[in-house]
């Protein structure tokens, strides 16, 4: 596999160099040079695939001259050991629910798989490296999980101090071990923008083997796809044989990224429907084709999509040929305030009786503003991409109270780990060069 950067000054690299130096010296984005659309063969017998097996040859298909074929299956299954179900919510109407791995946030995919790559190939070279990772919430605790005693690898988070819920905030600063969480007085935005510094900064590159673990690396991407292709296998299982629509809650982007990538590989799609909070950036761009970042990010209850400048963007026009009209014909973009997001919330619950946190409520609302623009009937599918419980203050006080997974409350009485630190890049410079 070999990849190029989206701001094309830097040289074509392969797959290990791309993911252990997670941004190219150019500061853009690793993609790869081609994407080779699966036989028919495979879509006429999708229905008939485990997750497992769809993952394995999206993956083969992507990296297969990169990773052996029984080690990329070993790998697959070592990486991907949960389900993504679909569940029926109302008449045409599926929530894909994410949650079902270890950190219960859509994240463990991307984790999990990056972290048994990387495993893989530094068995040959046993060098010592450095993940530098921000989150707005989910990202942080799938990675802690991912990579705990992952052997010859240490792990910093940065995550926004008081913007990300308390569950959340345990889930990535207590395991210890291999992994730190710094406390960054800022927004997402100012955590990523430390990370990225980070890896063009040459003292630090020069002295420490750094790597991402941030969506911006391409090990993230590629097994986020896994899901969306099991989305349209499981549809097909069930009978439902109309045009689907797939509305995904956006905030850095590379969701989405992942489902065009899907797309690229010949997942058959009517319309993605990129949703945002208030923080609407790509909604906004395209409906008048300007991109106008939001800084400082707004905060609200979706805080995990609280990104005024999403990072992955880059890659979305990418795989679009930075084609604006052939955005707009793929993907549509709505979004919502915290008013409505609690509505959604409460008028769902009510109906059906299914709890959505902030994020798939969100989510909900846009493939419902898109539906009753149609004159046909599609299937609709909404991404859920972290359990309710994660954001159980505002789930709570919007449709009352409800249970906690073990596996989530167990972490409330854990002590928190973390260094505060500014927004300063100087000041995170100085504790890489003293701590790492």
């Amino acid at each position: 596999m070999k990849l190029y950067s989206t701001n094309h000054q830097s040289p074509d690299v392969d797959l290990a160099e791309a993911v252990f130096r997670g941004l190219p010296p150019d500061n853009g984005l690793y993609m790869p040079t081609e994407f080779k659309p699966l036989p028919s063969s495979f879509w006429d017998n999708v229905q008939n695939l485990s997750l497992q097996e769809i993952a394995f040859e999206i993956a083969h298909a992507l990296i297969g001259e990169d990773v052996p074929t029984e080690d990329l299956r070993q790998l697959i299954n070592r990486a991907i050991d949960f389900e993504a179900p679909i569940v029926k919510v109302e008449e045409n109407t599926y929530c894909l629910e994410l949650f079902h791995g270890p950190s219960m946030a859509f994240k463990d995919f991307g984790a999990r798989f990056m972290a048994a790559l990387m495993s893989y190939f530094l068995q040959k070279s046993q060098k010592q490296i450095h993940i530098l990772v921000a989150t707005s919430g989910d990202t942080g605790g799938a990675v802690a999980q991912g990579f705990y005693k992952t052997p010859n690898i240490d792990v910093t988070i940065l995550y926004p101090s008081g913007k990300v819920s308390d569950i959340q905030e345990k889930q990535l600063t207590t395991l210890g071990e291999n992994v730190r969480a710094l406390e960054v007085s800022g927004t997402f935005d100012d955590c990523q923008k430390l990370v990225k510094q980070a890896f063009l900064d040459k003292d630090l590159t020069s002295k420490f083997d750094l790597a991402s673990a941030n969506s911006i690396n391409i090990a993230r991407l590629i097994p986020q796809a896994f899901y969306y292709v099991s989305t349209y296998a499981q549809l097909k299982k069930s009978g439902a044989d109309l045009p689907v629509v797939i509305s995904v809650p956006s905030g850095n982007f590379g969701n989405l990224s992942a489902g065009i990538i899907a797309w690229r590989l010949g997942m058959p799609i009517k319309k993605f429907i990129a949703t945002t909070n208030v923080n609407n950036v790509v909604p906004t761009y395209l409906e008048s084709g300007i991109y106008e970042p939001i800084s400082p990010s707004l905060s609200t209850i979706s805080n995990a999509m609280d990104v005024g400048n999403p990072s992955n963007f880059p890659r979305m026009k990418a795989l679009l040929d930075n084609d604006l009209e052939k955005m707009k014909e793929l993907v549509a973009g709505y979004y919502y305030n915290d008013d409505a997001t609690r509505a959604a919330m409460k008028d769902v619950y009510e109906r059906t009786g299914y709890v959505m946190c902030p994020h798939t409520a969100v989510a909900y609302l846009g493939l419902k503003s898109y539906t009753n623009t149609l004159n046909e009937p599609v299937s609709g599918v909404f991404l859920s991409t972290a359990h309710y419980a994660k954001f159980l203050d505002v789930v709570e006080e919007v449709v009352g109270k409800q249970d906690i997974p073990q596996r989530l409350s167990d972490l409330l009485s854990l002590e928190k780990q973390a260094t505060p630190i500014s927004t300063n890049f100087a000041d995170f410079k100085a504790w890489l060069m003293e701590n790492l």
